[in-house]
């Protein structure tokens, strides 16, 4: 599973996800990409599901670029704890995403091989996701 080796913070407020990707919404390592439609968080359990449904589906064929990584840790207090005593322990991370990022590319394989990896990928992802292609190519 994806984390951080070390965190300066264990602990971290949760944010606002708003307003769209200005980082990291070209395909720059691959030919075919899939971009986010929706702001989300997505779990180190689901990019990892993702990657295992593409490379399942390309035979170890092509080669599969993960653009996202889970910085933020999210806790989670433990089953009937009452109020207070503090924020609890990180329990996963999260790679907060917004409409237009890049999250997956892949390269070394042909258009429709791509297109419906992506598909498999998406399925693994809460949110809307759109498969693009690099500018100049195809």
């Amino acid at each position: 599973m994806l984390m951080p080796k070390r965190v300066k913070y264990r602990r971290q407020h949760r944010g606002r996800m708003k307003g769209i990707a200005t980082k990291g919404n070209t395909v720059t390592y691959g030919t075919y990409g899939l971009v986010a439609a929706e702001c989300a968080w997505i779990t180190a359990n689901q990019i990892e599901a993702a990657r295992i449904a593409m490379t399942r589906y390309i035979k170890r064929g092509g080669q599969v670029y993960i653009k996202i990584f889970p910085h933020k840790p999210v806790t989670k207090k433990p089953a009937e704890v009452r109020m207070g005593s503090g924020k609890g322990a990180p329990e996963y991370w999260v790679a907060v995403v917004k409409p237009g990022r890049v999250m997956f590319e892949i390269a070394g394989v042909p258009e429709a091989d791509a297109k419906e990896a992506m598909r498999l990928a998406s399925h693994k992802l809460p949110i809307k996701c759109k498969f693009v292609v690099k500018d100049g190519e195809a």
